[in-house]
């Protein structure tokens, strides 16, 4: 895992307390991307209660506050599926 993922898992693992976290690094896929910046492009999955009661947006509002600095330095793109544990779909 590199220090970047194990950065971000690490901030949002003490901030949702998460029953499952996914997140899957897809930098490589933009390389050369001058945008960026040397940022990073993201897909996050994450399971956590403290989703419960909040829409779609709030959710991303969140995660995005949970990175806070991240998001302006480590962070280019980020996908985010958020779900409750009652939300999350079963694989298989």
């Amino acid at each position: 895992m590199s220090e970047r993922v194990e950065m971000i898992k690490n901030r949002l693992q003490e901030t949702f307390r998460p029953v499952h976290i996914e997140l899957i690094d897809a930098s490589a896929a933009h390389a050369g991307h001058a945008q960026a910046g040397g940022a990073g492009h993201f897909f996050l999955t994450i399971v956590s209660d403290a989703f419960a009661g909040k829409n779609p947006v709030q959710r991303h509002q969140l995660v995005y506050q949970a990175l806070g600095d991240l998001m302006h330095s480590e962070i280019h793109a980020l996908s985010i599926q958020a779900y409750t544990s009652d939300e999350y779909p079963t694989k298989g």
